[in-house]
């Protein structure tokens, strides 16, 4: 699959919001307003998406007004497909801080190398095994380990949670989701005492061919972009970056 146009990386947005779930979604004049218990900026956040119709000034009051009554900061991500295409400018005058540029990478899934690490494991469903792993790995706390797995079984694509053993031990792990043939990479992480053994890439390598395997002819993946080691290691693997993005938060 070749990307090339601004709808097919609309796409690749909208399978984004879908394979990373919220607990609850607000439709609110053509933006989508997230919200996960406070758990990651991704699922607590609006998505400015589609054309609006009330004034934008009004609108982004309102929106802070619905997230302060859930206890939660306003969000907003930016892409390259925001409605209006002048809120980033808007948001800034009225004192949001930009946080966390990203930026989302693509491959072709026409050749993939083959992994030399074969001690993987591949669960279609999510189980409490990987989870406790993944929160492990993570650093996720009690509270946010009941709001992830919510939000991963809302998931309604086929998904494929890995974890990677060294002698028996699991040292990595991550979830890759098929949908409109692509797969999308999802928190990619490696214990720290296990770090730059190439055990990310070998892991990787697994989801892609699993990808493949049904159906995905792409991979997508996003990448916090002052992460180097996650940049140098994506392009090693072949991903090209096709657009950035960034979220706007309210200074307190």
């Amino acid at each position: 699959m070749i990307l090339t146009s601004n709808s097919d990386y609309k796409t690749i947005e909208e399978l984004s919001l879908n394979n990373w779930q919220p607990l609850s979604t607000l439709l609110f004049d053509g933006w989508v307003l997230r919200f996960a218990e406070g758990f990651t900026k991704r699922a607590n956040s609006i998505q400015p998406l589609h054309y609006s119709t009330m004034d934008v000034h009004e609108k982004i009051e309102q929106c802070e007004r619905i997230y302060a009554s859930n206890q939660l900061s306003t969000i907003f991500k930016i892409t390259p497909f925001i409605q209006p295409d002048h809120l980033d400018q808007l948001l800034q005058e009225k004192g949001y801080d930009v946080v966390d540029l990203s930026r989302v990478q693509t491959r072709s899934l026409e050749t993939i190398k083959e992994p030399e690490h074969a001690d993987v494991k591949m669960d279609e469903q999510l189980t409490g095994e990987w989870l406790d792993h993944f929160c492990r790995l993570n650093q996720v706390n009690d509270l946010h380990r009941g709001t992830m797995e919510k939000m991963l079984n809302n998931i309604r694509t086929r998904t494929g949670f890995i974890s990677l053993f060294i002698d028996g031990q699991v040292v990595a792990c991550g979830f890759g989701v098929v949908e409109r043939g692509y797969i999308g990479l999802y928190d990619i992480i490696t214990d720290a005492n296990f770090r730059n053994r190439g055990l990310a890439e070998q892991m990787i390598l697994h989801l892609l061919h699993w990808g493949k395997e049904n159906g995905a002819t792409s991979s997508y993946l996003q990448v916090v972009a002052n992460n180097a080691p996650a940049i140098k290691l994506y392009a090693k693997l072949g991903f090209s970056e096709i657009y950035t993005y960034w979220y706007r938060i309210k200074k307190a």
